[in-house]
């Protein structure tokens, strides 16, 4: 893109795709959107989930910086006086902060410290501080699933590099994870259900030889691979017989809702793309009026004025791409990764229904013991149906929030647009009268005897 292409003041944004139909509805609770936002993929750590390499040198100075959603300290005066004005129904509050590097023998990695304070009963003490890795939300998150596999655990971001966002384990990246992990661990804090997880107390309280030592108690190899070998006994039977009309419902707006979302994800990264392209251009077009005005004695002063306009809208511009970055671009992607999961919610309560039906007609054709099947029906019977109730339940308080984090980030996106525009405009337009006023003074000295 020329720089002498694209004016310096105000342009309307480029024209996106087509309009968002599951989006509509009535607002819910409010969440905070901090998760890392899609690009391209160069690599996947596929072999090893504790392997975090990093250049040894970058420098975290910055990861703590202070932000107004994000208090750099849980015993700061900020995230103390969060802590006393929220609403008396909440007793759970997590921070996650600090990002540390660790080097060791054989690999470099980072934790975060996790810090809790809740008063809640069924914890020993009122505030935990303890450090954990990637790999052990990961963990936490697999726990969830297992635990509640027809609930929508949140989305933790994606454990792979970036390209054009940000560079690998720079601060920046660093940062936009702590973010991610934050809003991760508050989702389930927020939870009705999810929050009352055990694993997700001892995540939060054991200190990381005792987290080690849980880790340990899982499920065995042989027992992961029976839950793998299952669901793709299930996926390739294909679809489930009975299924409820309205979970036939959920899985036609989820592949809607899951295509118009990952169009919107790359629509504004595009956005983003150009609008940080059109920056770079702005901040070399400015001092070029500079330069000029040096050699132009006779419209230096308006060449210095241009320079002075571009500059400004430059800063405009620059706090534009800060409100994308920041409020448009995490919240779509969250939802982007919410989709998939929803899907696997879905595939998750159907193989429970595939195995309630399969039991149904192995009775009705007789190929086993009548009153062994009857009660291997009635305990199938009894999941399926805590089964559809959690996910109906879970599916309304997500959609809630969704509908109500989209309407926010639209709206954030609208005034930050209307704040720039009118921004440029008068930057312009106050230009413009005072070239008029010295032109007018001009007029009259010459006019005079």
């Amino acid at each position: 893109m020329d720089a002498e292409g694209r004016a310096p003041g105000p342009t309307l944004p480029p024209a996106g795709g087509g309009g968002l139909e599951p989006l509509a509805g009535v607002p819910g609770t409010a969440r905070t959107a901090l998760l890392t936002p899609s690009a391209e993929v160069l690599e996947f750590d596929d072999e090893e989930d504790d392997l975090e390499v990093f250049s040894k040198d970058t420098s975290l100075a910055e990861a703590n910086s202070f932000s107004p959603s994000m208090p750099i300290s849980p015993s700061s005066m900020i995230n103390q006086y969060k802590f006393e004005d929220e609403p008396e129904l909440k007793d759970l509050f997590i921070t996650v902060d600090d990002p540390e590097s660790h080097i060791t023998a054989i690999e470099t990695f980072i934790t975060y410290r996790v810090v809790t304070k809740t008063s809640r009963g069924e914890f020993d003490s009122c505030e935990y501080e303890v450090r954990r890795r990637y790999q052990d939300f990961l963990w936490l998150k697999s726990k969830l699933e297992e635990a509640h596999p027809t609930l929508i655990i949140p989305p933790l971001p994606e454990k792979f590099v970036m390209k054009g966002m940000v560079e690998r384990f720079s601060d920046e990246f660093i940062e936009t994870r702590r973010k991610a992990l934050h809003k991760f661990l508050n989702r389930i804090a927020d939870h009705p259900t999810l929050t009352f997880n055990e694993d997700f107390k001892i995540f939060l309280t054991a200190q990381a030889w005792e987290l080690s030592s849980h880790k340990k108690q899982g499920p065995g190899l042989l027992s992961r691979m029976g839950q793998t070998v299952r669901a793709v006994a299930s996926s390739v039977r294909g679809g489930v017989k009975n299924r409820p009309e309205m979970f036939t419902e959920m899985n036609d707006y989820m592949e809607t809702f899951s295509h118009k979302i990952n169009v919107l994800d790359k629509i504004a990264h595009r956005i983003y793309k150009e609008e940080k392209e059109y920056f770079n251009e702005m901040k070399e077009y400015g001092p070029i009026h500079t330069l000029w005005s040096a050699s132009e004695e006779d419209i230096a002063d308006s060449l210095k004025g241009v320079a002075s306009c571009i500059d400004k809208c430059c800063k405009a511009t620059e706090k534009r791409m800060a409100g994308l970055s920041e409020n448009l671009l995490p919240i779509i992607h969250e939802y982007v990764l919410y989709s998939e999961i929803l899907m696997g919610v879905l595939k998750r309560r159907d193989q429970i229904q595939s195995e309630l039906d399969s039991k149904v007609d192995a009775l009705a054709n007789k190929k086993a013991d009548k009153d062994l099947f009857s009660e291997e029906i009635g305990k199938l019977e009894d999941k399926v149906e805590c089964a559809n109730n959690a996910l109906k339940a879970d599916w309304d308080r997500w959609k809630q929030n969704m509908q109500h984090d989209m309407r926010s980030a639209f709206t954030n996106v609208a005034d930050n647009n209307l704040r720039y525009y009118e921004e440029c405009l008068a930057t312009w337009e106050s230009f413009l009268a005072s070239q008029t006023a010295d032109h007018h003074g001009e007029e009259d000295s010459e006019d005079r005897p």
